[in-house]
């Protein structure tokens, strides 16, 4: 069946930061007086574990900054001091489009229901959609986690096919994240395109389309392979 239907992962698919995470991370630390104790990359393998762990995306850092500190010989507290001071560095407005994202968004819009699936804190991921100013764009919004059970569980997919009068069967998930999106997006019975930050990687779960970036999707045809 033809698709009609384009959902999209945001955070590194269809927007990145403008600072770097590492040198917030880096001077979080600083403005605590703190060794680092956990990298940049440790916060990220991890985030999903406290996805539910707060009402807003502050709470869920902080909770997470404490526990890492326990378990890495820090107190609690030093843990919550450091996300405090990473929440006052880090700006959510200050993000753009990854390479292709804006054009291609334009273009599917004309003829395609397009909705974003995202596991992100609502107040955070708001932010970010409206610096990029996609909202002319973007018919269906599901925050995994909260909405719903975060990625990869199969039920935001659902429920943003269903905002958008779709099926799976007309759809397809678009992400960065083989774990997340990937699996995600065949869980619930869509078709999966994986724009990997490292092309080089083997992909587990196979997608059925990867490109490097979003460029080739503005060309409709595609879908119907």
């Amino acid at each position: 069946m033809s698709v009609d239907t384009v959902l999209f992962d945001l955070d590194d698919t269809l927007c990145e930061y403008e600072q770097d995470s590492r040198e917030v991370l880096a001077e979080s630390f600083d403005r605590c007086g703190v060794e680092p104790f956990f990298e940049l990359s440790d916060y990220h393998a991890r985030y999903d574990e406290f996805l539910t762990d707060g009402e807003t995306i502050a709470e869920l850092r902080a909770n997470y900054f404490a526990a890492i500190a326990e378990e890495r010989g820090h107190g609690a507290e030093t843990g919550r001091a450091v996300a405090d001071a990473y929440a006052d560095v880090r700006d959510h407005s200050r993000v753009r489009f990854c390479p292709g994202a804006s054009e291609t968004l334009e273009a599917l819009a004309r003829d395609h229901a397009v909705g974003v699936v995202t596991n992100g804190a609502p107040e955070m991921q708001r932010t970010k959609m409206a610096a990029l100013g996609i909202d002319d764009r973007v018919e269906a919004v599901v925050f995994a986690g909260h909405d719903a059970p975060a990625k990869p569980e199969p039920e935001p997919f659902e429920r943003a096919l269903a905002e958008l009068g779709s099926t799976p069967d007309r759809a397809v998930h678009v992400g960065n994240s083989l774990d997340s999106d990937v699996a995600g997006a065949h869980a619930a019975g869509l078709r999966s395109v994986w724009v990997p930050a490292d092309p080089s990687v083997v992909p587990e779960p196979e997608p059925h389309f990867a490109f490097e970036t979003l460029r080739p999707l503005g060309d409709p045809p595609w879908l119907d392979a």
